[in-house]
């Protein structure tokens, strides 16, 4: 890959604009308005947003699959749209669109060879990312048979076929159990580590929280905040001060001599911050204050008939109130010789659920009716062995 001038920025936007238009031309949605920002050589970014709020238009502008409204936008120096800088990206869409007839082997080797790279280089990667993402095992399973996480997996090894300068992630760790979860955050760290930049877009804060040096949050299409995790996360009105474990005493003497009492043990003085995800919610909440359109989806409530308390109590008043429809279902494998004070024992059994929790009730009520089909067919069977047997 070509070498980046670690001066110019990977991304450099300034008044960067999108704006949708209906049928006959006239502006519909401003998704983009009026953006200005940079992205530089070896960070690792967090565009973070609510649904509807600009990120996923701004990524496909940054890729080169929308043009621009108005405004000025390169990546690596160059214009988005041109190959030299698609060579050096990767990119993980949020949904992995792999051909699901091919092997895990086989996607890795078509995304290898569209980047001009040799048979021997591209198994010498597709080696190494398959060990990387844990599905070295799985090599030779068609991708369609692959959970959604483990298609995420081999999205991400994807991604990196090309060995990227630029990494653009969208929602990296969406289909993934806490240790695929870790490992991709350990990733990233890693690819940081390497020089590498990455752009990450996801809803769990607490990722982006753990990888990122900046955030950029977008509301109604404009920039609402954006800084380091320090500079937007620290309150700075307050001092958190961490020490070794007190007691009572020498709490007190602390508090009145505290550098003398503290001196053998390990004193860090530093601002106490907030989590990404309060800051967040504090920057969109004021957004909405100011009246901010947004052509994304607005706060909501639960609907009145899923808030419903009692509904389940309603279900369960109607499982005891019949006990005689699930009798006379009980009942319907039985012969008519079979033994009928088992179907009357079932119904006072179920009668009986009501002093009993609610979990324990639909359980022992499923229970019982599992265990009295066993036992009429059991019955029948034993009817109809003497019946073939008399028949010899």
């Amino acid at each position: 890959m070509a070498d980046v001038n670690t001066d110019t920025p990977i991304v450099s936007a300034i008044g960067l604009t999108k704006v949708f238009k209906d049928f006959w031309g006239r502006p519909k949605a401003k998704a983009v308005n009026d953006i200005d920002f940079e992205i530089k050589k070896g960070e690792v970014i967090g565009l973070l947003g609510p649904n509807g709020s600009g990120k996923s238009t701004t990524v496909k502008m940054i890729l080169g699959l929308l043009y621009p409204t108005a405004g000025q936008l390169s990546v690596l120096g160059r214009s988005p749209q041109a190959v030299e800088s698609k060579k050096e990206i990767g990119y993980l869409p949020e949904e992995s669109y792999l051909y699901k007839y091919l092997t895990a082997e086989e996607t890795l080797d078509f995304f290898g060879s569209l980047f001009d790279l040799s048979k021997e280089e591209r198994e010498r990667r597709i080696e190494q990312l398959l060990d990387m993402v844990g599905m070295s095992h799985a090599r030779r399973r068609r991708v369609g048979e692959f959970s959604k996480g483990m298609a995420r997996r081999i999205g991400l090894a994807q991604a990196m076929i090309n060995d990227p300068e630029f990494l653009i992630l969208d929602e990296p760790t969406s289909g993934l159990d806490p240790l695929g979860c870790k490992e991709v955050k350990d990733l990233i760290l890693m690819l940081k580590k390497r020089g590498k930049t990455v752009l990450v877009t996801s809803h769990l804060l607490s990722d982006v929280e753990d990888v990122c040096d900046r955030v950029i949050i977008l509301f109604g299409g404009k920039i609402r905040a954006q800084g380091t995790m320090n500079e937007l996360l620290t309150v700075s009105d307050s001092t958190c001060i961490t020490i070794p474990t007190l007691n009572q005493p020498e709490m007190e003497k602390l508090l009145a001599n505290l550098r003398k009492d503290v001196a053998d043990g390990e004193l860090s003085v530093s601002h106490p911050r907030r989590s990404l995800e309060e800051y967040f919610l504090d920057v969109i909440s004021q957004a909405r204050k100011e009246s901010v359109e947004t052509s994304g989806a607005g706060a909501g409530k639960i609907a009145e008939y899923l808030s419903a308390e009692d509904d389940k109590d309603k279900v369960l008043d109607t499982l005891i109130k019949e006990p005689e429809a699930v009798v006379k279902e009980v009942e319907e494998p039985k012969t008519p010789a079979a033994d009928t004070n088992k179907a009357v024992d079932a119904a006072e059994f179920l009668n009986s659920l009501t002093d009993k929790g609610e979990a324990e009730q639909v359980k022992a009520a499923e229970s019982a009716i599992a265990e009295e089909k066993k036992q009429a067919m059991a019955e029948a069977d034993d009817k109809l062995n003497s019946l073939l047997k008399g028949q010899k």
